[in-house]
């Protein structure tokens, strides 16, 4: 976002937006399956398996791959740095980009792939019901998973 600032300012806004509806939903995410570690994310599919159903998506589109949300403002950065003539600078970014991809991809692996062991002593905690509204966090997710394909008119919005 540092990068495009100075190109382009409404970018740099869409940006910041994108960023902020995913990383909120995330947040609300982590806090409603009680995360403190990566460990804790190992056995939160007992507490909601709905919740870490999508969570990957969330995560995956905070690193920006190409079907989510998060790949726009990527995508439009780096188009707009090849414009400006920074390619060095582009090809700099992605590699970044990589790097939080790995990150993602990790805590995706760790929510998903492994399987903590059991402790059947007492009740699941997914089968009590949940006293935290979930209606921002769907609003969140949403908007973090499926809103590439509303691109040239998030771009109208903030080229106001």
């Amino acid at each position: 976002m540092v990068l495009i600032v100075q190109f382009s300012p409404s970018l740099a806004t869409l940006a910041v937006l994108v960023y902020i509806i995913a990383a909120a939903s995330t947040f609300i995410i982590l806090k409603l399956v009680k995360s403190t570690n990566i460990n804790i994310l190992a056995i939160s599919w007992a507490k909601s398996p709905a919740l870490v159903a999508m969570t990957p998506f969330v995560f995956l589109s905070l690193a920006g791959l190409p079907p989510l949300t998060g790949f726009m403002p990527k995508w439009l950065i780096i188009e707009e740095l090849s414009k400006q003539g920074l390619v060095p600078v582009a090809t700099l970014a992605v590699l970044t980009a990589l790097l939080s991809l790995y990150y993602y991809l990790r805590l995706t692996y760790a929510m998903t792939l492994t399987i903590f062991p059991n402790n059947f002593s007492g009740i699941p905690p997914w089968r009590l019901r949940a006293k935290q509204l979930t209606f921002p966090l769907a609003c969140l997710v949403t908007g973090t998973i499926s809103v590439l394909p509303l691109t040239p008119a998030a771009i109208a919005l903030v080229a106001f």
